[in-house]
């Protein structure tokens, strides 16, 4: 790409003098070290892998087809390739290499710690395989799939090679790439730490002294909250409530609790700015699905697809469902419903240019308001 621009920029760099030689020395140069440089990384990771056993993936095989059993054969073979097989799970053969039965699954990936389901597709009906993708979309499991007949086309569908072996995937959003999450850190890193040097260091003082005069209580709010993969973490916040034991009780319109400062903070969103410290630790991004204390999470897990599909990310001080209006108090289900919708939505069409969007929607909802906001 780099060698494309500079041989455009040719006929319009009237003034300027260009080196062919030394452009044919950097081009070599530069491939030569990236190239060297990935090749090593390969060859090291496949040496850690075969010495210390570590890096690797526990997979399971839906099915005891030929194509199956010749993949198990080659995970075993190819210990560098980083796969831990765990056993076959079949309802038409048994013999002594089946684990289970399909209905196992479920139970035996959770407790093995399962990353990867290979599932043999003649092995299941169109019942089973959609009960099975939702398992693993809600529990952020890998399925592939191993064709057993060339007759398989789908847009929805990547395959991918391990030696002469084709492989079906589910295609994985945005966030999965290495290059997009790397970018969307970078992007928390220095927005979070301009917001803290440029905003915060002198908004945590003035505000520290508005919240200590009136009512007695520490000047931070933290309350622990689900995060990526499930893993929880303390959320901080500006405390604008008066100190009290029912921290789990989510806020309500007109809430006794709050305090004046407090009410002010709140409409305005302010009291979520300390969760730039969030950030900027790793724990949260700018932009994401909120965070949601255990109890919603336990309570919405079994009631509302996909829901666990939004800890495939990290959870964000500001998101799509705030700044289309799904925020408030939850009434009925429907209320958290809208939010999921907003939430995968955003998980499955992620870009730099949304992010960024989202983030001037929610400045201008700061400066005019939020009816939904209290």
């Amino acid at each position: 790409m780099f060698l494309l621009v500079v041989i455009a920029f040719f006929p319009f760099a009237k003034q300027t003098t260009f080196s062919g030689q030394k452009i044919a020395e950097y081009m070599v140069v530069a491939f030569t070290i990236i190239t060297s440089f990935k090749l090593l990384i390969f060859l090291y990771l496949k040496r850690y892998r075969i010495t210390t056993g570590s890096n690797r993936r526990n997979v399971i095989i839906v099915g005891y087809t030929p194509q199956a059993i010749n993949l198990k054969e080659l995970f075993d073979s190819r210990i560098d390739y980083g796969y831990n097989f765990l056993g076959y799970f079949s309802d038409n053969y048994k013999n002594e290499n089946i684990v289970g039965k399909l209905n196992d699954i479920k139970q035996f990936s959770e407790k093995n710690g399962v990353n990867d389901i290979y599932c043999s597709i003649n092995e299941l009906n169109n019942a089973q395989l959609k009960e099975l993708i939702a398992f693993a979309e809600l529990n952020n499991k890998t399925i592939k799939f191993i064709p057993d007949t060339k007759e398989i086309f789908s847009k929805n569908l990547r395959i991918d090679y391990y030696e002469v072996f084709p492989l079906l995937s589910l295609r994985k959003t945005p966030l999965y790439e290495p290059v997009a999450y790397l970018s969307k850190r970078v992007f928390d890193i220095l927005f979070s730490s301009l917001v803290i040097l440029l905003l915060m260091s002198w908004l945590i003082p003035l505000l520290a002294i508005l919240i200590k005069l009136e009512s007695k209580g520490p000047v931070f709010f933290k309350q622990s909250r689900a995060g990526m993969n499930g893993e929880h973490f303390y959320c901080y916040k500006f405390r604008s409530m008066q100190v009290n034991d029912t921290t789990e009780q989510l806020a309500v319109r007109n809430d006794p609790r709050v305090t004046r400062i407090g009410r002010f903070i709140r409409k305005t969103s302010i009291d979520e700015m300390p969760q730039f410290l969030n950030v900027f630790k790793g724990e949260m991004s700018v932009v994401g699905p909120r965070p949601h204390i255990g109890s919603i999470n336990e309570l919405y897990t079994s009631k509302i697809k996909k829901y666990f599909f939004r800890h495939s990310v990290k959870p964000g001080i500001t998101g799509l469902a705030q700044v289309r209006g799904a925020r408030g108090e939850i009434t009925e289900d429907v209320d958290m419903i809208n939010r999921i919708k907003y939430d995968v939505f955003y998980i499955e069409n992620w870009s730099m240019l949304l992010d960024i969007k989202i983030i001037i929607q929610t400045v201008v909802n700061m400066i005019t308001g939020d009816e939904k906001a209290y």
